[in-house]
């Protein structure tokens, strides 16, 4: 018999060990697609309700190490994992009543812009001082993202997880757009000054030109905002008035609250009136001026002789005009509208939302929506009409400058207020829809960016929370819980000098789309130059 080598207990030969080599392979491809969606996560949690904003720079520099030097394919692909893991989280407080379809249709549409951004991201590091052509980029996205579709969403830029830190100053120089370069171009930075080091260390020699690059891209932005707080003040400039904010609450949350419209306007006429006793009985200031939230007033009061009653009773106890939010149905169209309801005159100016929300306020594409699902055509029976003309009232001798919900989203909305003359800002919102979600912190942020970009106090009414009051300088001087009924009184400041911002206008992000394309441009036309050389 032959005895072989395995038969006296000698092991068997060992195949290849090719596994280990292949599991790192996945591993390197793996890895900076969990790096792309970790970083956006990270961007998500710098933004309120948290005061992380801080977050926001390792977000980008992490964004910058994973699509440095890749190809366009591989930055859109990575970019748009950045885009799911920033808007995933952040914006699901939109499917909050109506389900999880409309809040992921939004995110994967959303996130497409956020890809373009890392395909173009991708492209433009390869080129000197490649931070500025990054960061000039994502601004160009989020200028984008504020247009189109459906006239745009621009909830989430970066700006508008600011309102904490140190960059907030900026918005006074050139509003949301330099504000955001700021903060991108400062996360890029970081990442070159590492990525600046570890070479320095690993080859013992330090790239200078890269080096300065990087700590120019950090420094500048640092030293910029602390120059920019000079811009910044909540000095009055011509006088003061009293404002009350009213929070009259709603019954019950969720959509069905526009069921329970004759109650919500009965609350709020209840806090008014209930702040009215506490005037009389000299435990509150009188107010000069008062401000109801968006749909505290459903139930047309140029139609509704009991409607207008209940506001006419509140505007008389409290004896000041009052600011209501109203859905008012005139001449066929149906308007989201602002009444200045004076307690002697009754009715006395109007303002349309002009920003009106699409699939809440109207539904694009209609037919279509219906088709796929006919709960959400019933729900928007009939669309709102846009308004047409900026919304200053003349309360107590002070320009108010009305600013509804959604609008808060968009710098031109906010902006030609001032512009048309409001000495101070007033954003009216309705947040019952949304429940205990974020979404009442993110935009109640925005109102504070908005209060720095344009030098005026901001008042923020909401039917159920969180209602403020918010200095020029960008501080919460008082605040309400969410779903209960209370009223904020307070003296501010009321200012006319314009902020470069508000001179400025659209100037800055337009020089900044510019600055982007033009880093394209030059991208484009060094690949150009680079496939021709190989070819010779």
């Amino acid at each position: 018999m032959t005895v072989t080598a395995t038969s006296v207990g000698e092991s068997a030969p060992v195949p290849p060990q090719t596994a280990p080599s292949a599991w790192r392979g996945r591993l390197a491809r793996l890895l900076p697609a969990a790096a792309a969606a970790s970083s956006g996560l990270l961007l998500y949690v710098s933004f309120p309700p948290r005061t992380l904003w801080w977050l926001a720079l390792p977000a980008f520099a992490v964004l910058g190490l994973v699509l440095r030097g890749r190809s366009w394919k591989a930055g859109f692909g990575l970019g748009y994992l950045f885009g799911l893991g920033f808007l995933l989280p952040l914006l699901v407080w939109t499917g909050v009543e109506v389900g999880p379809g409309p809040w992921l249709a939004l995110v994967v549409i959303e996130a497409v812009f956020v890809a373009l951004v890392g395909a173009g991201v991708a492209a433009v590091s390869k080129l000197p001082v490649w931070p500025v052509w990054a960061a000039a980029l994502w601004i160009a996205g989020e200028a984008a993202r504020a247009r189109v579709p459906f006239h745009g969403f621009p909830w989430g830029k970066v700006a508008f997880g600011q309102a904490d830190g140190v960059f907030l100053p900026l918005a006074a120089l050139g509003g949301t757009p330099v504000l955001g370069f700021a903060v991108v171009l400062c996360g890029f930075g970081l990442y070159e000054v590492v990525r600046t080091s570890v070479s320095a260390r690993r080859t013992g020699t330090v790239r200078r030109a890269a080096a300065v690059v990087g700590v120019l891209s950090v420094v500048v932005p640092v030293v910029a905002a602390v120059a920019a707080r000079a811009l910044v003040s909540d000095k009055a400039e011509d006088g003061t008035v009293t404002v009350a904010v009213i929070q009259g609450n709603v019954p019950r949350l969720g959509l069905d609250f526009n069921s329970q419209r004759r109650a919500v306007l009965d609350h709020h006429a209840r806090e008014t009136e209930r702040l009215a006793a506490e005037v009389a009985a000299g435990t509150a200031e009188q107010p000069d001026i008062v401000l109801w939230p968006e749909n505290s007033s459903d139930i047309d009061p140029f139609v509704n002789d009991d409607a207008r009653a209940v506001i006419d009773g509140a505007a008389k106890a409290i004896d000041a005009p009052i600011s209501v939010g109203g859905v008012v149905a005139r001449d066929g169209r149906l308007l989201n509208e602002q009444i200045l309801w004076d307690p002697v005159k009754g009715p006395v100016d109007t303002y349309d939302k002009r920003q009106i929300q699409p699939f809440g306020e109207y539904l694009p594409l209609r037919s279509l929506v219906g088709a796929v699902n006919e709960n959400w055509t019933s729900m928007v029976r009939q669309d709102f009409s846009r308004g047409g003309e900026p919304g200053v009232f003349r309360m107590d001798g002070a320009g108010v400058g009305l600013v509804t919900c959604y609008e808060a989203a968009f710098d031109w909305a906010v902006r030609d207020t001032v512009t048309a003359g409001a000495q101070l800002i007033s954003v009216p919102s309705n947040n019952a829809t949304f429940g205990r979600s974020e979404m009442t912190y993110q935009q109640l942020a925005m109102s504070r960016v908005r209060a720095v970009e344009h030098s005026r106090a901001v008042t923020v009414p909401v039917t159920s929370g969180v209602s403020a009051i918010i200095a020029p300088d960008g501080r919460i001087t008082q605040r309400t819980g969410m779903f209960v009924a209370d009223s904020l009184v307070q003296e501010v400041p009321l200012r006319s000098s314009q902020t470069p911002a508000t001179r400025l206008g659209v100037l800055p992000e337009t020089a900044l789309v510019l600055v982007a394309a033009g880093g394209l441009g030059w991208a484009v036309a060094s690949g150009v130059r680079g496939r021709r050389a190989g070819d010779v």
